[in-house]
This record gives C-alpha cells, sequence and structure tokens, in this order.
C-alpha cells in the first residue's frame, strides 16, 4: 500500500486548487480577491503583533515567531505592504529555506496582486541566480553545474588518490563534511591549512584544494559553493555588493535562526546601505547546528542592529492547548532561548499520549492499530504523520503499515533523483549545458553501453591534459588520438551524438529530455531490460519528461539550464504530496515547518533522542535535541503521541532501550500513558525494568565512572552494573555507539583508569 513518490511528486505543479483555497480561506490570502486587496486590507483579522509586523517598513525588524504563531502570514502580508507602499514588488527580496515553503510564500503573495517581479526564493536559488549573472566577476562561467551529493562525494573520492591518501583512513563522507564546513565558514584551503593544527587536519586542507581544483575544472559549484561565492562576491566586490543591495532594498529572511555564516554575511552585507531587514524565526526551532546554522545569528540581532524593531507572536493557531502546555514545558529546559510564553485561546484537546511498548514491532503494530481506528472513524491518512530522528526506524513501521493495508509515502525527495536511469539521462542533459562537466561526461559516454570503457576513457583523459583541453573538446577531436584505436568511430559517434543534441534550443525543456532518451539508446536500453511494477526504470524517466512538461507549462520562459537548476536544489520536503490521502513518513528535520492534525513520535529513547553522539556532550548540543523534540511536538495540530520501546533492535542484536530523558521532563497532567509490554521470548523473562539510580557494585573492579576499552566500541563510561537472575551485567556509554549491556561473564574488558 506504499504509495510511490517517485510516481506521483516529481510534477513540479502548484497544489491542488481545493488545497489552495482551504490555506487561503484560513489566512484571509484569497485568490479571488487579490486584486483588490489594499494597505489596510493587508491588516484585516491580524493579531495586534502581527499588524505591527505587517505595518512596520523602514530600519531592522526582528519577528520571534513561534510555533503555529501565524508567521508565513505575517511575512507575506508584510511583503505585500511594503511593494504597495514604499517600494516596487522587484525591490523586495523575500527568503526562506526550503523550496515547498518558498512556494507556499509565493503563492500568498501572488494572491495578495503584487507578487509579479518580487524574488521568492530558498537561499540557494537565489545564489544560483546571481552566479548565473555575476559569476564571470569570480571566475565561474554563468553555464555552470550544481554538483549534488553523490557526484560531490565522487569528486572528494578522486581528491583523496590524487592526494595519495586512503578512503580508509580518510572516509570520504567525513571528509566531505569537514570540508562543507569549512566553507559554511568561508574558510577556503589555505583558510583551513592556517588553522589546521594535526596531520588529519592539515591532509583535509590539501584534499579541500584538490576538490577545489577539481570543481574549477568542470565548471562545477557543491551546495556550500553556492553560498560561500556569493558570499564572497559581496563582501569583497563592492561593485557588484552596491548594486544588489540597490535592487534589493526590502530584504525579508524567514527561519533566520538557521542561517549559517555564509548566508549572514550574504544578507548583512546586502542590507548595509538600507538597513531594511526583517529577520522572522525562533530560537527554540534551531535544529540546524551539525549543518553550519549559528544560533546566535538570531540571538544577537539586537546587537548587530541596535535600532532593531522587536516583535513577538506568541499566540499558537495550530496546536491544542494540551499538545502546547506539553511542547512548552519541555523546552523550558533549555537555557539558550529567547524567552516567549506561546499560548492559545483554543481548546485544550486530548491529552499528550505516552506509550511504552515491549519492543519495536509491538510499537509499529500498536501505531498501525490506533491509525486503522482513526481511519474507521471517518479520518483521512492524509491528516497522518509519523516522525523519527533517524531513518532506520522507518523500517517495521512501513512493515506494519503495509499489514493493515494503510497507504502511506515516505519523505525522500531525493532519491529519485539518485536512481541510475535518471542521473543517467541528466547526465546527457548537464553535458549539453556544461561541456566542462568532466562528472557527466564519463558516465554518458557509456550509457548504454557502447564499448567505450576504462582504458579509452583515460586515454582521452590523458590527451586532455597534455594539451590543454577539457576532456569534452578531446571527444570533439577524437580523430586525432591514434591510442584510441577501435574505440575512435565508437567515440566520434558520440561525439556526434552530443553535438546535434547540444544544437537544440534550451527550452522547451521536454523536447531536449525526449531527444535524449531517444536518440541516446536510453529509452530503447530500458525497453528491453523491463522492470518491476512499482520500480520500472521506463516508467521513472517517463515521469521526467512529465516533470519536464510541466516546468514548461508553469515557467514558459524558462530554460534547460534553469530546470536543471531546479531539479538540483531539490530536497526531501519538497517531494511530499498533500493530496495523496497517505500517512507521511519522515524524519524530525524533515518535519520542520509542516503542520498535520494527528502526529506519532517515535523511537524517544536514549541514544536516538537525545540521539547518542549528544549523550554525555556540551549543553549546547543536548539542548539542540530537545529543540529538535519541541519541533516534532509543535507540528501536531489534534493528536499526539510519543512512543519508546523497552527493548529495540539494533544491528540484529535486541538490545535493553531507556525511555528519553525528554519524556520525563513533560508535565503530567498533560500526558495520558499507556503499555504494551508483551512477553513474546521467555528467554527475555528476565530482563526486569532497570533502576538507574542503583548501582550493584558487587565486582569492585568497576564502578560508575570507571573507564573501560571494549575491542569493538572503543573507550567508554562504566554507567552502572546490575543483577539479572544470577548473573552480573555491565552497562556501558560509548561515545559513538551509545549504551551497551554485557554479561560481565562473558566479556572482555580492559581498565583504562
Amino acid at each position: 500500500m506504499r504509495q510511490s513518490l517517485d510516481l506521483t511528486t516529481l510534477r513540479l505543479r502548484r497544489r491542488n486548487s481545493t488545497q489552495r483555497e482551504r490555506r487561503a480561506s484560513q489566512t484571509g490570502d484569497s485568490p479571488h480577491n487579490g486584486s483588490m486587496t489594499t494597505s489596510s486590507d493587508l491588516l484585516r483579522g491580524l493579531t495586534a503583533p502581527q499588524a505591527e509586523a505587517v505595518g512596520h517598513t523602514e530600519g531592522p525588524l526582528l519577528v520571534l515567531a513561534g510555533a503555529g504563531s501565524g508567521k508565513t502570514r505575517v511575512i507575506t502580508r508584510r511583503a505585500a505592504n511594503i511593494a504597495r507602499t514604499v517600494a516596487r514588488p522587484d525591490q523586495v527580496l523575500a527568503i526562506t529555506f526550503t523550496n515547498k515553503a518558498a512556494g507556499e510564500m509565493r503563492e500568498r503573495i501572488d494572491a495578495l496582486g503584487v507578487g509579479r517581479g518580487m524574488w521568492v526564493c530558498t537561499f540557494h536559488s537565489m545564489c544560483a541566480r546571481l552566479l548565473r549573472e555575476y559569476g564571470e566577476t569570480i571566475g565561474l562561467g554563468h553555464n555552470f553545474t550544481i554538483f549534488d551529493q553523490a557526484d560531490s562525494r565522487a569528486l572528494v573520492k578522486r581528491a583523496l588518490a590524487q592526494c595519495d591518501l586512503s578512503a580508509d583512513h580518510f572516509p570520504p563522507a567525513r571528509t566531505q563534511e569537514r570540508i562543507s564546513q569549512a566553507k559554511s565558514r568561508l574558510q577556503r584551503p589555505a583558510d583551513f591549512l592556517e588553522i589546521a593544527f594535526d596531520f588529519f587536519n592539515k591532509s583535509i586542507a590539501r584534499v579541500y584544494q584538490a576538490y577545489q581544483d577539481l570543481l574549477t575544472e568542470q565548471n562545477g559549484c557543491d551546495f556550500d559553493d553556492l553560498l560561500m561565492r556569493v558570499a564572497r562576491m559581496v563582501n569583497e566586490y563592492p561593485k557588484v555588493r552596491d548594486e544588489l543591495s540597490e535592487r534589493f532594498r526590502y530584504i525579508l529572511i524567514d527561519e533566520y535562526q538557521d542561517t549559517n555564516h555564509a548566508q549572514y554575511t550574504i544578507a548583512s552585507c546586502l542590507a548595509r546601505a538600507h538597513r531594511n531587514l526583517c529577520a522572522t524565526g525562533d530560537p527554540d526551532q534551531s535544529i540546524y547546528a551539525w549543518r553550519g546554522a549559528d544560533m546566535k545569528n538570531i540571538l544577537e540581532f539586537e546587537s548587530d542592529y541596535t535600532d532593531a524593531t522587536v516583535v513577538r507572536l506568541e499566540q499558537n493557531f495550530r496546536s491544542t492547548g494540551a499538545i502546547l502546555s506539553a511542547a512548552s514545558e519541555l523546552i523550558s529546559r533549555n537555557d539558550f532561548r529567547k524567552h516567549k510564553k506561546l499560548w492559545t485561546d483554543g481548546d485544550r484537546g486530548a491529552s499528550v499520549r505516552v506509550w511504552t511498548c515491549e519492543d519495536q514491532t509491538i510499537e509499529a503494530k500498536q501505531i498501525a492499530e490506533d491509525i486503522q481506528a482513526y481511519l474507521t472513524e471517518g479520518g483521512n491518512p492524509g491528516d497522518i504523520s509519523v516522525f523519527y530522528r533517524v531513518n532506520a526506524l522507518s523500517r517495521v513501521v512501513e512493515d506494519a503499515l503495509r499489514a493493515a493495508r494503510i497507504p502511506y509515502q515516505i519523505a525522500r525527495g531525493v532519491e529519485f533523483y539518485n536512481r541510475k536511469e535518471i542521473r543517467d539521462v541528466l547526465s546527457y542533459l548537464r553535458l549539453i549545458v556544461n561541456p566542462s562537466d568532466e562528472t557527466a561526461l564519463v558516465r554518458a559516454i557509456n550509457t548504454p553501453t557502447r564499448g567505450i570503457g576504462k582504458v579509452s576513457l583515460d586515454r582521452l583523459k590523458a590527451y586532455a591534459v597534455a594539451n590543454g583541453i577539457t576532456m569534452f573538446e578531446a571527444v570533439q577531436r577524437c580523430s586525432e588520438i591514434d591510442t584510441l584505436k577501435t574505440a575512435k568511430k565508437k567515440v566520434e559517434s558520440f561525439s556526434e551524438l552530443m553535438a546535434k543534441l547540444s544544437a537544440m534550443p534550451d527550452a522547451p525543456v521536454r523536447a531536449i529530455v525526449s531527444a535524449v532518451l531517444s536518440q541516446s539508446g536510453i529509452e530503447k536500453s530500458l525497453s528491453a531490460a523491463g522492470g518491476l511494477e512499482d520500480n520500472d526504470p521506463l516508467e521513472n524517466v517517463n515521469e521526467l519528461v512529465s516533470a519536464a512538461q510541466q516546468y514548461d507549462k508553469e515557467f514558459p520562459e524558462g530554460s534547460l539550464i534553469d530546470w536543471l537548476q531546479m531539479t538540483s536544489l531539490v530536497n526531501d520536503v519538497d517531494r511530499i504530496d498533500e493530496t495523496t490521502g497517505a500517512v507521511t513518513l519522515m524524519t524530525l528535520h524533515a518535519a520542520k515547518g509542516l503542520e498535520f492534525p494527528v502526529v506519532y513520535m517515535v523511537g524517544l529513547e536514549e541514544g536516538l533522542l537525545p540521539h547518542a553522539r549528544v549523550q554525555l556532550a556540551e549543553q549546547e548540543e543536548l539542548e539542540e535535541e530537545r529543540r529538535l523534540a519541541f519541533v516534532g511536538m509543535t507540528r501536531a495540530m489534534h493528536r499526539l503521541t510519543l512512543t519508546h520501546a523497552l527493548y529495540r533492535m539494533v544491528r540484529g542484536i535486541t538490545e535493553r532501550a531507556v525511555a528519553s530523558r525528554f519524556l520525563g521532563e513533560l508535565p503530567d497532567d498533560e500526558i495520558e500513558r499507556a503499555s504494551f509490554v508483551e512477553q513474546r521470548d521467555r528467554s527475555m523473562s528476565h530482563l526486569g525494568r532497570y533502576n538507574e539510580s542503583e548501582f550493584s557494585t558487587s565486582d569492585a573492579m568497576y564502578y560508575p565512572g570507571c573507564r573501560v576499552r571494549h575491542d569493538d566500541y572503543g573507550d567508554g563510561e562504566v554507567i552502572g552494573i546490575e543483577s539479572r537472575l544470577r548473573s552480573q551485567y555491565i552497562r556501558i556509554y560509548f561515545r559513538d555507539h551509545g549504551e551497551r549491556s554485557f554479561a560481565l561473564e562473558h566479556v572482555s574488558l580492559y581498565i583504562l583508569d
């Protein structure tokens, strides 16, 4: 019963008109009277704080918007008010963090009749547009390719090889993450090398430089480059900064608490001349420190702009009183925040439910049964979402939903574009736009198989290097390369194909995509291969054609390069289909900015939420995990259920789980607790509940706080020792693996102190 997002939500269409009208009626931003909207209309139906924020036009403004407080409504009406009173629409720049949120903002502003010419976009899409226009200022061709995570990692592997570094000692994923962190801090390779203090970091600096050289050779940017290049451009090129400051006289930034140093620099530079910067956000919903977000940007806004007007939006219009009370009590435990008190004049609603389940199977089964009961009562599966901290928790929930024949979808939007057949087609399209894109060339030249193998590619590369040309230019001059031998005619054929495809007009996009499919041989190859009913590669590439056709319809002035840019910036949330009538499964991070009438949060256990890596970490990291739980809870409108298991299978081994500390921080008067414990295996019957406050120290060698080393898990700290029937078990916390429990008579440990 799983509905394939790949085949139902790829189409880049606007929301269903019924959904749009429903939302408009709720917000008062009706599309039917947009042309008649006046400045006074924009203030109608707003609370006093909302009206104050909308009516503010000149100077810096900080809007501290609590969860569900009508933030989007305020931003869109404020943008419309500015465009009606003190500026042209094209002088207003509205930025948010997801394409989905930008699309909703754009629709609302259009409905108010002032959206034409206004930039409403994400940071990444804005930077991509600016680099198309100003990139040559910093040596970047306008036809640059945006490398996604997979292609970026492939380049990191090449850079490691060039630096003679082993991928075993320098894992590509970790290396990629370190480079990304450096870029978010606007550190170039030389900057990173200057502060490197050990062999590992100095080696990373070398890889970073090699990686950037590869990107430059291919006229490419990764996601972090989009931000870093624009940040450095507006900071170091006054002429560009002045032009953009004059163009964007009024800047509105949503989710300001999630900005990193690069985004902060861009905003500060663009607002330097006119100082009309509106930052909207909520420190209590800052959950992206792991990718460079700096909550200090919003906490210190008033220090950056001492004359800033501050407006607090504290009335919640989304959640019931019980949900709001529980979430507010939880987040009040954090120290790093700006005080505000969320309230609602709505109903108290049902208590927040906390379920204790025997294991992950019982947990999933109980959720499925509860959903089934909701549906039997007339509920819509599209009203429901299941959140989890890590993707691995979705499998058991999926199994239970399938068994109950409940339709569901998973918010993993980038998966479609990571399918082999889709990447194959996109490689041709990228090469058409950017002939320097060697990564795309290497993929396309032998897809489908043409008999052009690694040896031939190496000879093409060697010729290109020897003659100081790109690999694509070497393909075009393949008749001069004697070493190609029998592959020469095959390379010539590919060169002729690319020449023919490149000669096509860059719009409509559908025609180009269709030509690539038919003329490259991909369509014929996929037709011959066949596929599974729910994952047919041919159906997937046909869906890509449909996406191109929809793009042509919605953006008649768009081109192939614009479409490729849009597809490269797709994220998980963008692929959620609100009209599909299916339960939505997603991570807590992906849930931010969304809302559902019914929400289940699974796996509230130590090591999962809070995650294992922050259990004994700095207070700031623990507080971010608490904010993540708060974000999940405040997505719920009417019903919220929090679950944890007593046992959970990890890597094929069932282990004892401990309820999350966050469950103990909820107010008892708002919580309804239930237990679903089934002793399904007599071998587990001796594992009773443990008491964290009672330590058995019968074995004097070990004691709470004792540091030990395990052959598989590394260094850890003893939490305690407990008796289980006739055996003694030691509980140890490992930084990278969380809590583990071992029978003392069977475990080998080395005592460190």
